[in-house]
């Protein structure tokens, strides 16, 4: 049996900063929101620049890889000096992205517009997830769901946007989204002003988590299963967000905007997911949540690739909020192991999710490009079932709850 293990840190006594946590989720809306204009356009740039599925793949590896190799590296530097400000510098990273995206004349081209909205993304991501633990008031879980509510929902409303906007006037039109990073910054600036205010806050706490609450072969099992449930997760994600329109297209012959028009039916699902997993994190444990969430969706993800349209929409949305409930419990289970490096592991664990889902975008490319569309959906049904690992993780309880 795993040990039984309780989070060293106690409710916070300073209040929840609804201000600020709804500061960074709106922000978080609108840096999503650019990003998966990306993904929406795919179709667009197929046709535009003659792309193979690994090509289209590459697209989201580079954007992806680009943010997960630098955002563990923006958190180790902030974990040891603050630098408030980098939120809205990064932010300048996604707008010349964008910018750029909607000009590029070549492929080379686009792969450099990603990868610049990829470091905008490196930087937004931890440092806005220390924020809005900072604002939580001990709250930790409720604090992560109202931050990555903000992603999800960008995520849902960029396909909307983009097939009205983009799909309908062409790719020079995303230079538009241009004006949600300007807004974006301007927001930032008043978040860096609170945050920078707050600083000796944070000290205080850091100083008083400067050790881990856990014996080191704890964290560094803990930390390895949630790595292999995190792989199980975005990698089935990664099958939907890149390919669900392909897929959709293929078997049942949907126009482009109406495949486009269910993804964004999915990434909403994931939305609402989002914002219930904190939360009841926060009442019955992470573990419980983790483990549903990830192994709970099997049957669903197995059934998908053999019924008909309707049921894959209906299956598509109980996949998207069940499997989605696991990524708020998954970051402050990880945060609560590792107080003391809360800047290391947020950009640890969100690089993760970039770097997975772009890897298993091209992975699967690759399978798509040899194997067919629905070959895909076949395969990674079975990736749920790595949820099994969840019961070697320690039982660590909600702030402020007892053994």
């Amino acid at each position: 049996m795993p040990p039984m293990v309780t989070t060293a840190q106690a409710a916070g006594k300073s209040p929840t900063r609804y201000s600020v946590l709804g500061a960074v989720s709106f922000v978080h809306v609108l840096n999503d929101m650019m990003q998966s204009v990306i993904l929406a356009i795919y179709p667009l740039l197929k046709g535009e620049f003659n792309l193979s599925f690994f090509q289209i793949g590459a697209i989201t590896l580079t954007f992806q890889l680009t943010a997960s190799l630098l955002q563990p590296v923006v958190g180790m530097v902030t974990d040891r000096k603050s630098l408030p400000y980098s939120l809205p510098i990064g932010m300048c990273f996604t707008l010349s992205g964008l910018l750029l995206l909607s000009v590029a004349p070549s492929y080379p081209l686009l792969l450099l517009a990603v990868a610049l909205i990829g470091c905008g993304s490196s930087v937004f991501h931890p440092e806005s997830a220390r924020v809005a633990r900072m604002a939580s008031g001990g709250r930790y879980g409720f604090a992560q769901s109202v931050f990555q509510i903000g992603g999800n929902l960008g995520q849902a409303l960029g396909p909307l946007l983009a097939a009205g906007i983009v799909l309908k006037f062409g790719r020079s039109h995303v230079g538009w989204f241009g004006l949600a990073a300007v807004l974006g910054i301007i927001v930032l600036l008043q978040v860096s002003r609170w945050y920078s205010h707050h600083i000796n806050e944070r000290v205080r706490k850091r100083t008083h988590a400067d050790h881990p609450p856990f014996p080191a072969p704890v964290v560094r099992r803990t930390i390895g299963v949630l790595m292999v449930l995190m792989f199980s997760k975005f990698f089935y994600l990664a099958s939907i967000s890149s390919y669900y329109e392909f897929y959709l297209m293929h078997r049942f012959g949907l126009s482009m905007a109406s495949a486009t028009r269910l993804l964004a039916v999915f990434l909403m699902a994931v939305a609402a997911g989002t914002l219930i997993g904190g939360p009841i994190g926060d009442r019955i444990g992470r573990k419980q949540v983790i483990w549903f969430s990830i192994l709970g969706i099997a049957p669903f993800t197995l059934l998908l690739p053999h019924v008909g349209l309707t049921w894959t929409v209906g299956l598509s949305v109980v996949i998207g909020v069940v499997l989605a409930s696991a990524f708020p419990a998954i970051i402050v289970y990880a945060q609560d192991m590792m107080p003391h490096r809360i800047g290391m592991i947020s950009g640890m664990f969100y690089g993760l999710s970039f770097g997975l889902g772009g890897l298993g975008a091209a992975v699967l490319g690759v399978v798509a490009d040899h194997f067919g569309i629905v070959f895909v959906y076949q395969v990674c049904a079975f990736l749920p079932l790595l949820g099994l690992l969840a019961v070697f993780l320690p039982n660590v309880h909600p702030p402020g709850h007892g053994a």
